[in-house]
């Protein structure tokens, strides 16, 4: 916890000194969505406040924001945990995904299309796989997803895939092997990105179809091979 703590205290610069309860929230959803807070990790109020220098209440108002979102879950008389995912929620989360993406790239107009977020993320991704660093290519893959979304111009689109991007975050915490998971996407994003540059949106949505499939079976085969493991474990 010490070492996220450190990290959230750079982040204090970012809330302004007209900090508010939605500022501090987009801050944590941030931190929870770059897997800086593990699920079933406990939030401190005192530690947290202390690290981004925002008042108790505004805190908790931050934490209320992101319980409605799902990520964080109060308990009573424990505190407020970020929240362990099912088996359900993470196929809602793919559900959500390829809705929202797909229709994202099936509505771009004709081409060029500003790529520059995706070629960033595809940079970022092979970096990261460099240094075998496959949580850092989890984030990469995170972020190019999100620039693909972020294609449609639309802030209502941002923001609601903002939080469903921290969710999926908490469902590749239970992955075992991050490298199996998340490095044979790395080539698939590319792909996708080939096939905008080509202006090929109809050819990027059937890849992205597909990822989004073969995603989703690895990362439930891995939840229910985990509900299994654990229920062995107490019985």
């Amino acid at each position: 916890m010490a070492e996220q703590l450190t990290g959230l205290a750079g982040d204090r610069v970012l809330l302004g000194r007209t900090s508010t309860a939605e500022r501090v929230a987009d801050v944590l959803r941030s931190r929870i969505a770059e897997g800086y807070f593990p699920p079933g990790t406990r939030l401190s109020e005192d530690s947290i406040g202390g690290a981004l220098g925002v008042s108790r209440n505004t805190l908790r108002e931050a934490f209320r924001l992101l319980t409605h979102e799902r990520l964080l879950i109060h308990e009573l008389n424990r505190g407020v945990f970020v929240r362990v995912l099912t088996v359900e929620d993470v196929e809602d989360i793919y559900r959500t995904r390829s809705l929202v993406e797909c229709a994202v790239v099936r509505g771009l107009g004709p081409p060029p299309y500003r790529l520059g977020g995706l070629i960033a993320a595809v940079e970022e991704g092979r970096t990261a796989a460099a240094e075998n660093d496959w949580k850092e290519l989890g984030t990469a893959n995170i972020h190019f997803h999100r620039e693909l979304v972020a294609l449609a111009g639309s802030e209502r689109t941002d923001e609601l895939m903002r939080s469903v991007f921290a969710e999926l975050r908490l469902a590749f915490h239970v992955v075992d092997h991050p490298r199996r998971l998340h490095e044979p996407y790395l080539a698939r994003n590319a792909r996708i990105l080939q096939a905008l540059q080509a202006g090929d949106r109809r050819g990027a949505e059937r890849l992205l179809e597909t990822y989004l499939a073969d995603s989703l079976e690895r990362v439930v085969e891995v939840y229910r091979r985990r509900v299994g493991e654990d229920a062995a474990g107490t019985s």
